[in-house]
């Protein structure tokens, strides 16, 4: 951000402004702005990349072992699928095994940017010492520190619990209260020790740190509804405008951040709830869980939250966070992984598309439709295994059409007499 404000432009942004198909000087204004986060620690390095105003929208895969399921290999195959599908980005949210060489190990394989919520380690360190409520304001910022000297190019931070919102949250007639799990340490901690937030209350210290490594924050919305029902309160809002204040005061120290959006939402209120960040927040870009649009399909919520995902991308969203068929259920295994990065990336073309950009790809998937051209079509769509796959079931590689029209294929005559 300082390097933009100089007038300064990097190799990064003229490789991203390449990707984008935009100009060098639209993305160094929009991140000397703050409206475009380009997150990259120099310690990791990771390939170009940009979020927000004019960018195309981007997904992120959550990874990381739990105390049940440590193996780091296993998550190492499942970042190596994320890849392979097309993720733009990977959160490290180990809670088990050894947290810090799965994290360095992660970052070292990583060759897209890579995040963490450093907050569940702290916790879970002070938990299994004593109780969560026990974290010190020096174990919140060393362990903000330690993931920063590893590399982590953003973290989610959440900063704007305070005190004051704890007790909105104390009002509401909520049924799930706070789902969030950095969000339940902090409200936690604050209710047993009757104090304000370490990351609110030196939240100058935070930025500090910020601008010393060069890492975004990501300002985590740790009262994030739920469920539908919950979308949207007085303890979800006043949290959001807590966070526009430190939004500016980020701009303000030259550190680039976005801001984390619900959650579970009902369908008519996506677009409103990505409005409403981008009026409180000035336009910082927005990354959103899912969002889920309906609390009923434990299995299917990678289908569920693409659909509200595609919604909240049309209506303003930079950033996908995906969802995979275990949530609320398990630990996701590799299939799950690989299911909810493509649920996802076809919600942020979706998106895209309705926002004017990515139509090229749908074009050329036409035209090769129109000439039976299937290898194109493969190398096309976003899951070509899978593609190849449905297309070999009762078909020969030699024959034009598919097994489900046969020789009445429509393109296929139609073409035939308009010839």
């Amino acid at each position: 951000m300082q390097e933009a404000r100089r007038g300064v432009i990097t190799p990064g942004m003229k490789e991203i402004a390449k990707k984008e198909g935009v100009s060098e000087d639209f993305v160094r204004r929009g991140i000397a702005s703050g409206r475009i986060v380009a997150p990259c620690n120099p310690v990791h390095d990771p390939v170009p990349a940009a979020i927000g105003d004019g960018m195309s929208v981007k997904v992120n895969v959550n990874l990381g072992t739990s105390r049940d399921m440590a193996c780091l290999e296993s998550e190492l195959e499942k970042l190596r699928v994320a890849l392979r599908y097309g993720t733009d980005a990977v959160m490290d949210l180990s809670t088990g095994g050894d947290i810090d060489a799965i994290r360095s190990r992660l970052i070292s394989e990583c060759p897209v940017m890579i995040g963490s919520v450093p907050i569940y380690q702290t916790g879970l360190v002070a938990a299994r010492r004593n109780a969560v409520v026990d974290m010190t304001e020096d174990d919140i910022f060393s362990g903000i520190e330690k993931h920063a000297e590893d590399g982590m190019d953003f973290m989610t931070v959440h900063c704007g619990i305070t005190k004051e919102n704890v007790a909105w949250l104390k009002k509401t007639s909520r049924i799930t209260d706070v789902v969030s799990r950095g969000g339940s340490f902090l409200t936690a901690w604050i209710l047993h020790n009757e104090e304000e937030n370490p990351l609110y209350r030196n939240f100058d210290y935070l930025l500090e740190m910020a601008a010393e490594y060069d890492f975004a924050l990501s300002l985590g919305d740790g009262f994030r509804p739920g469920c539908i029902d919950d979308a949207t309160d007085q303890a979800q809002i006043s949290e959001l405008m807590t966070l526009g204040h430190l939004v500016r005061r980020s701009r303000e120290a030259g550190v680039q951040c976005m801001v984390e959006g619900p959650g579970h939402v009902p369908l008519d209120y996506v677009a409103a709830n990505v409005q409403l960040e981008k009026r409180l927040c000035d336009g910082a870009p927005f990354y959103v869980l899912g969002p889920l649009v309906t609390d009923i399909a434990p299995g299917y919520d990678h289908i569920v939250g693409a659909i509200g995902g595609a919604v909240a991308a049309q209506a303003g969203a930079d950033f996908l966070c995906y969802l995979t068929p275990a949530e609320h259920l398990s630990l996701p295994d590799v299939d799950d992984v690989r299911e909810g990065v493509i649920a996802s990336k076809i919600a942020a073309h979706v998106g895209d598309r309705a926002r004017g950009k990515g139509a090229e790809r749908d074009t050329m998937m036409a035209e090769a439709r129109k000439k039976l051209d299937w290898d194109s079509m493969f190398s096309i769509c976003i899951d070509e295994e899978k593609a190849r796959r449905y297309r070999s079931r009762g078909t020969t590689e030699k024959e034009e059409g598919c097994s489900m029209c046969g020789d009445v294929c429509a393109i296929k005559i139609v073409s035939q007499y308009l010839k």
